[in-house]
C-alpha cells in the first residue's frame, strides 16, 4: 500500500469516526428530547383529567379528543390502589405494575415504557373538599414522535454515507496535493547524475519539512560533489604523478639500448633507474597509506600510546634516513601525571603524521631545522610544528591539505603533495584538529590538537575527568 492511499484511508477513517459520532449524538440528544416533550404532555393530560373530574365528576368527550394521543389512556386510583376511574380511546387498557404506582408522590412522577407505549405517573391532592389523595397514570403511544426519530435516523444515515462518498475523494486530492512536492523532488533526484551532478533541487515551499528534507538532500549532494571533484583530481593527479617516473624510466632505457656502452655507463643508467624505482615506491606508499586512513576500520586498532614517545621516535626516523636536519623538541612543559601524556590511538599513524610534519619543516626551511613544542590543557594536547622557512602564500593556504596539491614555489623541491593530506585525516580519526599559522619569507607552524580521554589526579587527590571535546579551529 503507497502512501497516498494509506494517508486517504487514514482521513476517510478519522472522518468518518468524527461524523458518525456526530450522527449517534444527534440521534441520540433529539431521542431524549422527544421523550422527554411526550413525557410532559402526559403528565399535563394527567393532571388535566383528574382536575376535571374533580371538579365535574367526569371528562367530556371532546376535552379527550381536543388533546388526542395515539392509543392514550387516563386511570385515576386512590390511595389503595383501587381504579376510581379510566378514561381511553383503546379497546385494552394498559397494564400499570403495583410496583409502579407505589412510585408515585408528590415529589416524584415515575416513567415507564412498555413495548410502544409510554406512561406517566401524577399525584393530586384535592385542596378544596376532603384533601383526598388520588394516583394518576396517563398512557399513551407517540407514534408521530418516533416517525419523526425514524426519518431522522435516515437523514443521518444517508448524510453519513454521502459524506464518506466525499471524504474519500477529498482525502484524495488532499493525500494527492500533500504528496505533490515529494513527487517533484524524487523526479530532480532522478535527473540528477554524474554529468551534472552540480544540480540541486529546487523546492516550491520554503517553510515545511519537504523544504528541510530538501535542503538536508541538496547539502548532501554538496558533499557528494566535493568527495567527487576530489576523486577526479586524486586520480587526475595520481596518474601524472605515476605516468612521470615511468616515463622517465622509459626513456632512459631506450637512450641506454641505442648503442653499446661501458660497464660504467650502465651502472650509472641503473643508478638513475634505481632512483626513479625508489621514487615510485615512495608515492605508491603514499597511496596506500592515504588509503588506509580513508577507512574506518582504522579506530577498530586503538591503543594507549604516549606521545612523547611517538615524537622520539618520528625524529630518529627522520634523522637516521636525513642526517642533516635538525630536529628539536621541547620536553619543558611536560605534566607532572604520566597518565596526561597518553591518549588513544594508532602509534603507526600517528607516528607517520609526526614524521611528515617534521620532514616538511626540514625540506622547506632554509636552514634545515623544525622545532617541536608541547602544551598541556586540561582535556588536551598541542603540539606546534614550527621552523623558518620559505612560508606559505595565502592563496595556496586553503588548498595545502589536498591530495597532489603542490604551490607553485615549491615544485622545484622533491615530492608529491600526500604528506598534509595524509597528516590530516589521521589527526581527524583521532578526534583532533589541525591549523596552520604561516607567513611568507618568516616560517610556517602547524598546530595539531589532540584529545586525552583519560583520568588524573587533581591536587587535591580526587579524581579529575580529562574532556575530549575541542573547540573548532
Amino acid at each position: 500500500m503507497n502512501i497516498r492511499t494509506r494517508l486517504t484511508l487514514l482521513f476517510v477513517l478519522l472522518v468518518s469516526s468524527i461524523m458518525l459520532l456526530f450522527c449517534v449524538s444527534v440521534y441520540y440528544l433529539y431521542g431524549q428530547f422527544r421523550e422527554q416533550e411526550f413525557r410532559q404532555r402526559l403528565e399535563e393530560r394527567a393532571s388535566t383529567t383528574v382536575r376535571l373530574r374533580d371538579d365535574m365528576g367526569d371528562v367530556p368527550q371532546r376535552d379527550l379528543q381536543s388533546v388526542s394521543m395515539v392509543n392514550q389512556q387516563v386511570t385515576i386510583y386512590d390511595s389503595l390502589g383501587t381504579v376510581l376511574y379510566r378514561q381511553n380511546n383503546q379497546q385494552a387498557s394498559f397494564p400499570v405494575p403495583a410496583s409502579f404506582l407505589a412510585k408515585i408522590s408528590s415529589k416524584s412522577s415515575p416513567y415507564i415504557r412498555i413495548g410502544d407505549v409510554e406512561a406517566v405517573g401524577y399525584q393530586y391532592v384535592n385542596s378544596h373538599r376532603n384533601k383526598k389523595t388520588l394516583l394518576v397514570v396517563a398512557s399513551a403511544n407517540d407514534q408521530y414522535g418516533f416517525t419523526k426519530l425514524d426519518r431522522l435516523r435516515e437523514i443521518l444515515l444517508f448524510g453519513w454515507v454521502m459524506s464518506m462518498f466525499i471524504v474519500g475523494i477529498a482525502g484524495y486530492l488532499f493525500a494527492t496535493d500533500a504528496l505533490r512536492p515529494i513527487a517533484e523532488l524524487s523526479t530532480q533526484v532522478n535527473a540528477i547524475s554524474v554529468t551534472n551532478i552540480h544540480q540541486r533541487l529546487q523546492v516550491g515551499r520554503q517553510r515545511d519539512e519537504l523544504a528541510d528534507l530538501g535542503k538536508t538532500f541538496n547539502k548532501l549532494l554538496n558533499r557528494l560533489e566535493e568527495a567527487f571533484v576530489l576523486q577526479k583530481s586524486f586520480v587526475s593527479h595520481a596518474s601524472h604523478e605515476l605516468r612521470t617516473p615511468l616515463t622517465v624510466m622509459m626513456g632512459q632505457i631506450e637512450v641506454t639500448r641505442l648503442q653499446r656502452r661501458t660497464p660504467e655507463e650502465y651502472e650509472l643508467a641503473f643508478d638513475g633507474l634505481l632512483d626513479e624505482v625508489k621514487n615510485m615506491i615512495r608515492l605508491a606508499n603514499g597511496l596506500l597509506e592515504l588509503a588506509q586512513v580513508n577507512s574506518d576500520a582504522v579506530t577498530s586498532r586503538y591503543q594507549p600510546v604516549r606521545i612523547d614517545e611517538l615524537l622520539w621516535q618520528a625524529q630518529g626516523h627522520i634523522l637516521n634516513a636525513k642526517p642533516a636536519y635538525q630536529i628539536t623538541i621541547d620536553f619543558a612543559n611536560l605534566p607532572t601525571q604520566e597518565e596526561e601524556l597518553v591518549i588513544l590511538g594508532e602509534a603507526s599513524l600517528l607516528q607517520t603524521a609526526f614524521q611528515n610534519l617534521m620532514e616538511n619543516g626540514c625540506k622547506y626551511s632554509i636552514d634545515g631545522r623544525v622545532a617541536v613544542q608541547l602544551l598541556f590543557e586540561r582535556g588536551r594536547i598541542q603540539l606546534a610544528f614550527s621552523d623558518h622557512g620559505y612560508g606559505i602564500p595565502d592563496d595556496d593556504l586553503p588548498h595545502i591539505f589536498e591530495p597532489f596539491y603542490r604551490s607553485d614555489s615549491t615544485m622545484t623541491i622533491n615530492g608529491h603533495g600526500i604528506g598534509l593530506a595524509l597528516t590530516r585525516r589521521i589527526i581527524e580519526l583521532h578526534q583532533g584538529h589541525i591549523n596552520v599559522e604561516s607567513e611568507v619569507g618568516q616560517g610556517t607552524t602547524f598546530w595539531i590538537t589532540l584529545p586525552t580521554p583519560y583520568h588524573s589526579l587533581s591536587p587535591s587527590g580526587e579524581q579529575d575527568e580529562r574532556v575530549g571535546n575541542l573547540p573548532t579551529p
